[in-house]
């Protein structure tokens, strides 16, 4: 009976649950700490290698790190370090290896982290610091205690750059000697500096403010960038120093016993006393050199000293001050000085040889501010200094972009509204391309082109086969729908150029053609189809 009840009456058991299959459980295989490291290496120089520098030795090359580079790299590797504690372990080498100070307070604060550090006896965070970049605006120098704390504590330092961003004041009664400029140099004047930006302040003599350099520890410096700050004008005694006959005897003790054996590349801006001074240093690797002469004393001893001791070593040299800048420093300089100057350089030469000077020279770069002379007016070289060299196979030329925009008949005003709204810009057909190489037409920017077009003639330049536009501007002009006369000034000067044989470049070393200029005024899906 039990039974049969049982069967009757509605069971309290509770119905069995149908079973969900949980998802697996992600499980992440065990990646040893050397493997992260790599994986956040690369990830750190996914933007760019802020040590690997080599490919800026050529003063072709722009440089690759700006600051909004360097700013998202930045915003990367800090959220890298704040993924867990061991990420932050393995991301903090490359957090610290690369610094760039914009501002007085970033000094500071770094300052204050590295002290506090060692006060605390943690690992300190210089000892990673690789490179120290310091580039603030004028009003916000960085103060030399705060450098010489960071340099203290960063002895692995192999590239340092100041670019006039330290506060110097010639009016302080009584300075810190731990932070004077030669203390400053020692730091950083050791073994593992590869490249050097220096910058002096005041007009304390050359030859002693650089001579930490002469404990020849530098043996790996590969790059050497050497400006001068001093307020003061050009005085009478360097007016007056192109003298031959006392000038030979005044730089016999401006003698340094300076040995860099790896330096390729040396840029300066300096006058006519220290161009002597390096005329004795010993640079066997030099090759590429930039050069300005701050109180433009081209015609001095000591430039001519300079290049006759280095210039047989060179294969690039840039001119710093422009055919304008020259003629407008004579003409703005008092008479009085300038006929002094004259007077006591009547025994030397008129002209600079520095085709003699510089006899393998095959990269030549200029600025394209130059002006029409007077005594040559069929042509304009491209700078005053080296009017033709026989063995020079690439020009490259700076400031073009300054000069397109100085067009008078292209209105201001078209490239602001040309950049903020393109759409408004009809694009340019096959009947007006082909009408702006009329031989009619007018030439946009005539004196630059005239000024392109004299680099072409054979009695100047016999060996040219390259012409590079080194403006980054110039380029963008040219590419992104470019306006009709500076697409009628370019078109001709590809034009030029190919009749002669010389290919046209733009700022990365790529080829300008007809075809190229054609493809900028297409509409973007047109371009995308061709």
């Amino acid at each position: 009976m039990f039974p049969v009840l049982s069967q009757l009456l509605p069971s309290r058991r509770r119905a069995p649950k149908l079973e969900t299959a949980e998802p697996p459980r992600l499980r992440i295989p065990y990646i040893p700490p050397e493997v992260w490291g790599i994986v956040i290496q690369h990830a750190c120089l996914f933007h760019h290698d802020p040590l690997d520098t080599s490919h800026e030795l050529s003063f072709l090359e722009s440089p690759s790190t700006q600051l909004a580079t360097y700013r998202a790299s930045m915003t990367t590797k800090k959220n890298l370090a704040l993924v867990s504690k061991q990420w932050n372990a393995l991301a903090r080498s490359f957090l610290y290896e690369f610094v760039w100070i914009s501002r007085a307070a970033q000094a500071k604060a770094l300052a204050r982290t590295l002290l506090m550090e060692y006060v605390e006896n943690l690992s300190s965070s210089g000892k990673f610091i690789r490179r120290l970049h310091i580039e603030t605006p004028a009003l916000e120098r960085c103060a030399p205690a705060d450098l010489r704390t960071i340099l203290d504590y960063s002895p692995h330092i192999c590239i340092y750059s100041d670019h006039h961003s330290v506060q110097r004041s010639v009016y302080e009664d009584a300075p810190d000697p731990r932070c004077s400029p030669e203390e400053i140099l020692k730091l950083v004047a050791h073994p593992k500096i590869r490249r050097l930006s220096w910058t002096s302040y005041d007009d304390v003599p050359f030859e002693l403010r650089m001579a930490p350099l002469g404990s020849n520890l530098t043996t790996r410096l590969e790059y050497l960038e050497l400006s001068t700050r001093s307020p003061s004008l050009p005085n009478l005694s360097t007016i007056l120093s192109g003298s031959s006959s006392s000038a030979s005897s005044d730089f016999e003790h401006l003698q340094m016993n300076v040995h860099l054996p790896a330096l390729r590349a040396l840029k300066v801006s300096l006058d006519n006393n220290t161009f002597a001074v390096l005329a004795s240093w010993d640079m066997p690797s030099l090759t590429n050199l930039s050069v300005m002469s701050s109180d433009f004393s081209y015609t001095g001893e000591g430039f001519s000293r300079f290049f006759q001791a280095h210039g047989a070593k060179l294969l690039q040299l840039e001119l710093g001050h422009s055919s304008s800048a020259l003629e407008e420093y004579y003409l703005t300089t008092p008479q009085h000085l300038l006929v002094l100057q004259q007077q006591n350089q009547q025994q030397q030469q008129p002209s600079i040889p520095l085709a003699e000077w510089c006899p393998n020279l095959r990269e030549f770069i200029c600025s394209a501010d130059a002006e029409w002379h007077w005594q040559s007016p069929d042509w304009i070289a491209p700078h005053i200094l080296l009017p033709a060299h026989p063995r020079v196979e690439l020009i490259g030329i700076r400031d073009i972009d300054t000069r397109l925009l100085e067009d008078p008949l292209t209105p201001h005003d078209s490239w602001s509204s040309r950049s903020a709204s393109a759409e408004g810009w009809e694009t340019v057909d096959d009947t007006l391309f082909d009408a702006l190489m009329c031989a009619d037409a007018d030439t946009p920017c005539f004196p630059l082109f005239e000024q392109i077009s004299s680099l072409l003639r054979r009695d100047a330049f016999p060996a040219l086969r390259f012409v590079r536009d080194l403006s980054a501007e110039s380029d963008r002009l040219r590419t992104v729908r470019p306006h009709p006369r500076v697409l009628q000034f370019w078109r001709k000067v590809v034009a030029k150029c190919a009749e002669h044989g010389v290919w046209l470049e733009d700022c990365t070393g790529v080829n300008i053609t007809q075809r190229a200029l054609r493809r900028a005024t297409l509409p973007a899906s047109e371009e995308g189809a061709a």
